[in-house]
């Protein structure tokens, strides 16, 4: 067996949040909103982002992305104490000053290791690619981080209209190496943060898979379930990981994507 392609999901797998994102709210809503409880906000995004989620999958809505991001930024602010009438009241400014923040890397930074281990499996000659449940503004900081020519394709939910687990997007992302030759599932590896969505999606589709816990800070804002069950998962505590394991499976030589 050769791995003839990676794909890596974005964030809390190559990317970050600058700081925290309930910090970053925080500093936005304060202006608008008075100081709010760090940790009621922290929650209440938690639980309204998971919500929306759960109700409008892949930015579905009449609204579009903006809509679905109001909602959630709304419901996280009244959720961790604001007036619902004074959250209105403002809501379309902290809308704006969040949309944009999280657009470029004013609100995000890639992972130490990141740029070292994509440009590595560049020079291995293993494509590199992004399978990510985000809206299309992953694109812009991609661009702003300056590593968007280091992943191609970039298949995001929004704009293909699926999410991971769902076995197409993975099938997408093989696929649109035809030109090249076919890649078989068997021959790709996708890595990501979350159990079910990246770990569970990527083998189903028949890839190999590696879910990433990272020891730590740098740990803190990956997708863990309570009580989920990681004793028969391949769980790797760092993208450097990711370069060994294909080295062990390609020889150590490298391989044409064709």
């Amino acid at each position: 067996m050769v791995i003839k392609l990676v794909t890596f999901d974005a964030l809390h797998t190559l990317l970050k949040p600058r700081r925290p994102i309930y910090v970053q709210y925080s500093e936005v809503f304060t202006p608008f909103l008075g100081v709010l409880d760090p940790n009621r906000i922290r929650h209440s995004f938690k639980s309204t982002l998971k919500q929306i989620q759960k109700e409008k999958p892949a930015y579905r809505g009449e609204a579009g992305v903006l809509g679905w991001w109001t909602e959630v930024i709304r419901g996280t602010a009244i959720g961790a104490g604001a007036h619902p009438q004074v959250v209105d009241a403002s809501l379309g400014q902290m809308v704006s000053i969040l949309m944009k923040r999280f657009s470029s890397r004013e609100g995000y930074r890639l992972f130490d290791d990141a740029l070292p281990v994509l440009w590595q499996l560049r020079k291995m000659n293993v494509c590199t690619a992004l399978v990510s449940n985000a809206d299309t503004r992953m694109r812009l900081v991609l661009n702003d981080l300056e590593v968007s020519s280091l992943l191609q394709p970039l298949l995001l939910s929004e704009e293909v209209g699926i999410e991971k687990p769902d076995l197409e997007i993975f099938r997408m992302a093989r696929n649109d190496f035809s030109l090249q030759g076919t890649i078989r599932a068997d021959e790709s590896l996708h890595v990501g943060d979350e159990l079910d969505s990246d770990y569970c999606g990527a083998q189903a589709a028949g890839m190999h898979a590696m879910l990433l816990r990272r020891p730590g800070p740098d740990g803190d804002g990956e997708h863990k379930e309570v009580g989920e069950d990681l004793r028969h998962v391949n769980v790797v505590p760092s993208l450097s990981a990711v370069v060994d394991w294909v080295k062990s499976q390609n020889g150590d030589k490298g391989t044409s994507a064709g």
